[in-house]
């Protein structure tokens, strides 16, 4: 595949020299369904991230609790050893149950059990970035993560960690842990019809921190609008194109991790960095985005 000369821009995390693709990769899409257990084609998995790297990807987005330790343990080995510019984000704050299950995992040792796991299957010294997942199924929930943040200052303190994000929280939560260490990125569910943290991007932005939506295509369950779907014809795109290209338009802090398994939806995504929307698309889908359809979505 030709390198991408775009992909949306970069972005630097604060307080580091860390230039982002603002369009990168997330893994989860590599594990076997349900997001567990391996894949049915590993060499498959394994194509599509040596090609995301080959067009220009340099962030990529996983966990330990993918699959649990597939996803790494592909990452490793398509891509170790790893090239110098890769930033590789993985999150903490869940496990695997063997019915499948989504288990929290936010005590201190299941915080430090967990940045083991990432380090051994990723075969890292140190992982670049992590962020805290706490929150609900889709959506944050109040409650202190003073406890959870600072035994990840203590593992960035021990060099096990680099840089520490956080993943479904309130813009309260950001300012309790901002008191603890530097919070370099918010990964929250965001997307076109999805659009409920505004006033935090735009926060963040001011900022100079990072905003990572997840499920920024809906999910599963992808986007649906007639809007959507007319804007997409017009500019001979598909409608998820549209959307993520929105994404990007929407704030300069917004970086993308869409998630596939499959060379011909990378490809699709990769070139949704370079589309512009005109004026009168953009302001179309501000207008309808409350009335996108989007049902259902899983935990990440």
């Amino acid at each position: 595949m030709t390198k991408q000369t775009k992909l949306g821009g970069t972005f630097t995390l604060p307080g580091t020299t860390i230039s982002l693709q603002r369009m990168g990769y997330g893994a989860m899409q590599l594990a076997g369904p349900g997001v567990f257990g391996p894949p049915k084609d590993v060499d498959a998995a394994i194509a599509v991230l040596r090609e995301a790297i080959a067009a220009g990807v340099n962030h990529i987005d996983t966990s330990n609790y993918y699959g649990p330790h597939v996803t790494n343990q592909i990452i490793k080995q398509a891509l170790h050893p790893y090239p110098k510019d890769l930033v590789i984000v993985t999150k903490l704050g869940a496990r695997r149950s063997g019915d499948k299950t989504w288990i929290p995992a936010l005590s201190r040792q299941d915080l430090i059990n967990g940045t083991q796991d990432n380090l051994r299957n990723l075969g890292l010294d140190r992982l670049d970035v992590v962020n805290l997942r706490v929150g609900g199924i889709a959506e944050p929930t109040e409650g202190s993560i003073e406890e959870q943040v600072t035994v990840l200052a203590d593992l960035k303190r021990q060099g096990l960690i680099g840089h520490v994000g956080l993943s479904n929280v309130t813009p309260g939560q950001l300012e309790e842990a901002q008191k603890i260490t530097e919070i370099v990125c918010i990964q929250n569910f965001y997307n076109l019809a999805q659009r409920k943290d505004d006033a935090f991007i735009d926060s963040l932005a001011r900022q100079g921190i990072a905003y990572v939506p997840f499920f920024p295509l809906g999910g599963f369950t992808p986007l649906q609008s007639s809007a959507l779907d007319g804007i997409a014809a017009s500019l001979k795109a598909t409608p998820m194109q549209v959307a993520l290209a929105w994404l990007l338009h929407r704030s300069a802090n917004i970086l993308l991790i869409p998630g596939t398994s499959s060379l011909n939806h990378l490809r699709q995504n990769l070139a949704a960095s370079a589309l512009e929307l005109p004026s009168n698309a953009v302001t179309a889908l501000n207008e309808v985005a409350g009335n996108v359809v989007m049902s259902g979505y899983p935990t990440h």
